[in-house]
């Protein structure tokens, strides 16, 4: 059996329902998290930074209303490592979902797994499945 994914989505988010959908298609077990009312911590937030290869920009939501109104785009680079993910985890809004993300487990042969947004090709091949 497979470890649990934890997916962060939003309600309203139809790329989030398609992934979900998608999980349960697949039988993959999964905890479905709300992104705006418990965003993912800055622990989790900097082990899927590292699987999006250390880029800020793909971990952010570009498109939403909050990244525009608050002109996100324009400091996202020069906030400190810190700072970038408490901004993150004090707002699911600023943050690209659907979010996937599983830990390593070794016994079972599984790597660490970190997506954002939904590709069914891409989780596909990632998830093995």
């Amino acid at each position: 059996m497979s470890a649990p994914l934890t997916v962060y989505t939003y309600k309203s988010c139809d790329a989030c329902r398609q992934a979900t959908k998608w999980l349960a298609a697949k039988g993959l077990p999964f905890v479905e998290k709300p992104i705006r009312e418990t965003p993912p911590s800055p622990a989790e937030l900097r082990a899927m930074l590292a699987h999006l290869g250390g880029e800020r920009r793909r971990l952010c939501n570009t498109s939403g209303k909050d990244y525009r109104d608050q002109k996100f785009g324009e400091v996202v680079d020069a906030l400190s490592e810190a700072d970038f993910f408490a901004r993150l985890a004090a707002n699911g809004n600023l943050i690209k979902r659907p979010f996937l993300l599983r830990a390593a487990a070794p016994a079972r042969g599984e790597a660490a797994v970190g997506l954002t947004g939904f590709a069914a090709e891409v989780w596909a091949a990632t998830l093995g499945v």
